[in-house]
């Protein structure tokens, strides 16, 4: 971490920052994992606490950040968060945010136009919401000059919702607000299945907690990394693989996905940047006699 509290990596010559939108204990965690119990507590205390778990409300912590990713000449950022000024009347630790989350990105080192992906693991909510801002009335693409890369299930699944007749805007409005205006620009690129985006980057499918979430997967200078989204969204689902977040298209499909990631991760050594993880934010996957330990 910087002096500027932002979180720094480096995967061969490719830099990863760490873009903070919120990070502050926000769910009781037998709402989260109905398995979780005092027993849990005690044997996980010792590493729970301050950053991942608050003593005094007994609540979880959730990070809600973007990574950028710099290498080449390219500035690509992965998943967008809330936004800010969105209404969220059953999340009122997101519902009307006003983050300098753009100050934060061009401390980073990248101006909204300097931009040349955006890439999305789901279109859930909270990793789009930056897709987007308001301009006279209209929703328009924050980032102008970048191609924004969405998995092609995940936009038809929420296409189809939306879609059907008398339906509720799916995701609090979001599809309408961040996804559509995206496609509707020319500025989307709707990708399906295992896909190389360039020479260091791919996109694996790993379906489940949305119903086309994937995972990116960067190589450089034969380091791995690997920007995970929401298939794990806390440090306890590592050592406890089929527990799951209640909101999932597929719980079933989630674990499955989670124990490729989880072995991918492990036998590749790759640096894990996960959507929702707190402090220090990244890390290992260490694989075990019995199953998996997080090196965060």
């Amino acid at each position: 971490m910087n002096a500027t509290g932002m979180s720094l990596f480096n995967v061969g010559q490719a830099s990863i920052a760490r873009i903070e939108e919120t990070y502050k204990p926000v769910y009781k965690p037998g709402d989260l994992f109905p398995e979780w119990s005092n027993d849990i507590l005690a044997k996980h205390r010792h590493w729970l606490a301050p950053n991942h778990y608050d003593e005094a409300s007994g609540l979880i912590y959730l990070s809600v950040q973007s990574w950028l990713l710099q290498i080449g000449k390219k500035k690509i950022l992965i998943d967008c968060c809330c936004g800010n000024n969105k209404s969220r009347p059953t999340r009122p630790f997101w519902n009307m945010l006003n983050t300098p989350y753009l100050d934060r990105l061009a401390a980073a080192g990248a101006r909204p136009d300097e931009i040349d992906f955006v890439m999305c693991t789901h279109l859930h909510h909270d990793h789009v919401g930056w897709n987007t801002q308001l301009k006279d009335g209209r929703w328009v693409p924050t980032f102008p000059n970048a191609r924004y890369v969405f998995s092609k299930p995940d936009f038809d699944y929420y296409h189809k919702l939306d879609s059907e007749p008398g339906a509720e805007p799916v995701e609090f409005g979001t599809f309408r607000e961040c996804v559509l205006p995206i496609v509707d620009a020319g500025r989307a690129d709707l990708v399906t299945g295992p896909h190389r985006l360039n020479d260091h980057l791919e996109i694996i499918p790993a379906p489940g907690h949305s119903a086309g979430h994937v995972v990116f997967k960067l190589e450089s200078a034969g380091q791995h990394a690997m920007f995970i989204g929401d298939v794990f969204h806390h440090l306890l689902q590592v050592y406890y693989p089929h527990w799951n977040f209640p909101k999932n298209s597929d719980a079933e499909q989630a674990r499955v996905s989670r124990r490729m990631i989880l072995e991918q991760c492990a036998s590749s050594g790759a640096l894990v940047f996960p959507g929702h993880v707190g402090a220090p934010f990244a890390g290992r996957i260490e694989a075990t006699g019995t199953g998996f330990v997080p090196r965060f």
